[in-house]
């Protein structure tokens, strides 16, 4: 029993020691994480903190993994039940939005501030986020060919140059947001995308309307 309470114990410090990374990482940027700087945000010894991680990489990569998992639990498992490729969609490009509009981390969408920072860094810590943004990539793709095979999208559309502008789209909603913090480059990016999907075929918007 008291193996087991340490055991868990570890675990809600180590959540709570990544919690804190993933958020510094979109502010200060991930080069920014170490040890020493993590234990002063966290107000634990280094020591302490270097029981959990190693060395200032294997930091970096967990932090990468907790953003990860967070971006699945708010993005993408709401659309795992969609019922077709159009509706998996709207459900992505929202959970995507609305993890912006609630400011999930103070200095944006976490992939695109740290992608922004190690894109010319090669490393683990790079190969991993470029890794997440190819599966984001696939996933917004694979639900427009779904549609097109569904026939509610125009099977003539270039499903990868249509992912292109979705992504346009929500990246620059994200870069706008962090500056001006207000919702309204991202109404902006939900009218744009729902514009192209309508002029793709799609019969309705991403907040369920008709189209006029």
């Amino acid at each position: 029993m008291r193996q087991r309470r340490r055991r868990s114990d570890g675990e809600r410090s180590r959540a709570a020691i990544l919690e804190e990374a993933t958020r510094l990482a979109t502010v200060e940027g991930i080069d920014g994480l170490s040890i020493g700087r993590l234990a002063a945000a966290v107000g634990m010894s280094k020591s302490g903190l270097f029981a959990h991680f190693g060395s200032k990489e294997e930091l970096q990569l967990a932090t990468v993994d907790a953003a990860i998992e967070l971006f699945d639990r708010l993005v993408l498992q709401p659309a795992a039940g969609a019922s077709g490729g159009v509706d998996r969609l709207h459900r992505l490009v929202a959970g995507y939005l609305h993890y912006l509009e609630v400011d999930t981390f103070p200095g944006g969408c976490f992939f695109a501030s740290v992608l922004a920072e190690t894109d010319m860094q090669p490393g683990p810590v790079r190969d991993r986020l470029v890794a997440f943004l190819g599966d984001w990539l696939r996933r917004l793709e694979a639900a427009i060919r779904d549609a097109q095979a569904d026939g509610v999208l125009d099977a003539g559309e270039d499903p990868a140059q249509l992912t292109f502008e979705i992504e346009a789209a929500l990246f620059l909603a994200n870069a706008q947001h962090v500056v001006a913090r207000t919702t309204e480059p991202i109404d902006r990016a939900r009218a744009a995308i729902d514009r192209r999907l309508v002029a793709a075929g799609d019969i309705r918007t991403s907040r369920g309307e008709e189209a006029g």
